[in-house]
This record gives structure tokens, sequence and C-alpha cells, in this order.
């Protein structure tokens, strides 16, 4: 988050303003960037995408990590092409941050979907033509593997409307209630015998689908994609 700090105050500084009309263009309450910078404490996820979507001449990776270019390579096209480089510069402007949470620090799925603005990121990752999503935690377990194993990070799109939006045969991270105690999973989801459940399956042979009623189901988000880590990862 630090490196994220510097680089904002170098981007204001590059676009010739000043880190109050930095935080006026992304809509941030005032001195919500400067006093983070002046105490190196954390912003919340939201003004970090606001950045990407504001400035999306600036390299995601570089506003992140502090490496690479500060600029994206924008090519100069002749007049007649100047609505191609809007078109352009308009799609890279949907790029968005995703923020990867500690779900154990969450306090659990339905805490963070009700107000993910309460928890800080670990990190952050961008991704190539995903759609929209809200977040990526640390998979768990061993339910979907070999597609899907513990350590990877599964980035979800949130489901509101949990009765009528499920897609079934797709994969999901699903908090459900049992006996007052919260179970998160990562599952497939199919059709239930009975209309008022749900069938969760597995991609591991070695775990039995299971039927759960719908009205148990907490937190909904499908998932949107997963990124594994091929190499140890530092503490």
């Amino acid at each position: 988050m630090k490196n994220i700090l510097l680089q904002l105050a170098k981007i204001a500084e590059n676009e010739n303003i000043s880190i109050g009309a930095l935080e006026r263009k992304i809509g941030a309450s005032k001195g919500v960037i400067s006093r983070a910078i002046a105490h190196q404490t954390d912003i919340q996820a939201k003004w970090i995408q606001n950045i990407v979507e504001n400035y999306p001449t600036y390299n995601p990776e570089w506003l992140i990590t502090g490496d690479g270019k500060m600029l994206r390579d924008i090519n100069i096209l002749p007049d007649e092409n100047i609505s191609l480089i809007s078109h352009t510069i308009e799609k890279k402007h949907t790029r968005q941050l995703i923020p990867i949470y500690n779900i154990s620090a969450a306090a659990g799925l339905v805490s963070l979907f009700n107000d993910p603005t309460g928890y800080t990121p670990i990190d952050y990752i961008s991704l190539p033509n995903i759609g929209k999503v809200d977040g990526g935690i640390f998979a768990f377990g061993d339910s979907m593997y070999p597609l899907i194993k513990s350590g990877d990070i599964v980035v979800y799109r949130r489901i509101q409307d949990m009765f009528n939006s499920i897609f079934y045969g797709e994969m999901y991270l699903i908090s459900y209630d049992m006996e007052g105690e919260e179970y998160i999973v990562i599952k497939y989801i199919q059709k239930s015998d009975d209309p008022n459940y749900i069938k969760l399956v597995s991609q591991n042979q070695n775990h039995q689908p299971k039927d759960i009623p719908l009205s148990k189901v907490k937190a909904l988000a499908m998932v949107k994609a997963s990124v594994r880590f091929n190499t140890m990862r530092p503490n």
C-alpha cells in the first residue's frame, strides 16, 4: 500500500496538480489521500480503482507495485482516427484493480460482502478481459482440486439476487448457515430434485454432492477467474 501512496503523489506531480485536486478528480473526500500519504496509512480500494478509471494512461502494474513504465504506450494516430484513440482509451478505462481480502480477518464472507469498505485488502491484482468483479480471496480446501487448489486466488462477482440469478452448472463461492455456524465453500451449483434446495458439487470426486436449502445461503458470488501460484510465495 505504501508503494501505491508514492505512486499517487507521482501522478499528481506528473499531472501538475495538487493532491487536493487529485482527490476531487476521483471523488474522494477532502484530505483522504493527503492524510494517507502524510501518515503512511491505507486507503480504501475504491479510491485506487477510481485512479485507474480517471487516469487510464497510467500503467496499473506501476501503480500497484512501482515496477514497469509509469505510462501506457498509446499509438499516435492521424487526426481522422481520433475516434479510434478515444475508443482505445475508453476500453482501457474499464480496467480494474481487484482487491484481495483475507477471509479470516474479514470474519466471514457475509461480513465482507455486507461492508467491503470496512476491510483493508491485503493486495491487489489486475486481470485482462474479466468484466466487472468485486474482489478475490485465497482458496481453501481440496474440494475443487485439481481445477483449484488451496492457496490459489479466486476472483468473484457478488450475486445480489440469490433466488433468481443462479446459473446452474457454474462455479460459486458460497456461504451458508448450518445450526448457527457459517460454512464457506467453493462449489459448482446444480439443480436439486427439491426446488427449494440447491446441489453443491465438487470437482474432486472424493467429495460427494450435497443438497442444502436455498434459504440457508447467506452470501453468494460467481467465481469469475482463478490465479495459481507455481512458485513458493514469500511470507
